[in-house]
């Protein structure tokens, strides 16, 4: 009775903790879908926008999808804990069972089909870069976007700095943004000496250097999705032979 009391009681913190996260996340995910001010709906507004870009508003509702699982999950777990529900440990336990094995068959399609992806993004930066050529130094959406997006990764432009030549921009002011250099002055002379990496490879580059910290993460969940498992089914058996 002590191991089942105890048992109770990690089931109930582990899922309390998994209803707050819950909640969290939906919130985020209604405030992203409600505040017109938010970067999500801004890009809607940028002409010229690539079609494949407004897939990013989804995430909103990734977010509140994401958001009411966890919810859900969190109060199965905690209340079959407490009222010792069958029924409710075996939907916790459903549930757990079709996250990990959506998310293992996710990781699996993610190793086979990552050079795929990254060919698919390289052919849609054909019209990344038309935009960046037509809108940026014009359109203060395009403009701050891509200044925030280098400023953070420290990169220049989708490819490389000749997806500015042409723009507004250049042509008002006869220099590239300043990530692009390593210099005070941005010409092009000093962009091209300068040789600063798009951002797109940039992208790839810092998800490889950071890929054992992100397996680590994802074999750290798969681990806590197994021991919730475990520990549901462990009730469940322990209250069908009382």
């Amino acid at each position: 009775m002590g191991c089942f009391g105890f048992l109770k009681v990690v089931m109930f913190a582990f899922n309390g903790i998994i209803f707050v996260a819950g909640a969290a996340i939906l919130g985020v995910g209604i405030w992203v879908k409600v505040d017109s001010g938010s970067v999500l709906s801004l890009l809607e507004k940028i002409p010229g926008a690539p079609a494949q870009l407004n897939q990013v508003l989804n995430v909103g509702y990734l977010l509140i999808a994401v958001g009411a699982v966890l919810l859900l999950l969190g109060f199965l777990g905690c209340c079959g804990a407490v009222k010792e529900s069958k029924c409710m440990l075996l939907m916790f336990f459903i549930i757990v069972l079709l996250v990990f094995i959506a998310e293992v068959a996710g990781a699996v399609v993610i190793l086979v089909f990552k050079p795929l992806a990254e060919d698919l993004i390289r052919k849609l930066g054909v019209d990344i870069v038309e935009g960046i050529q037509k809108e940026y130094g014009e359109n203060p959406d395009v403009t701050g976007l891509w200044n925030s997006t280098m400023d953070t990764l420290k990169c220049c432009g989708f490819n490389n700095y000749t997806d500015f030549t042409g723009s507004p921009f250049v042509n008002a002011s006869g220099t590239y943004p300043s990530p692009c250099c390593t210099s005070t002055s941005c010409s092009g002379e000093n962009a091209k000496t300068s040789a600063v990496d798009g951002c797109f490879d940039k992208l790839v580059s810092l998800i490889d250097e950071n890929a054992v910290v992100i397996i680590g993460v994802a074999l750290g969940i798969a681990v806590l999705e197994i021991s919730a498992m475990v520990v549901s089914m462990s009730l469940y058996c322990h209250i069908d032979s009382k």
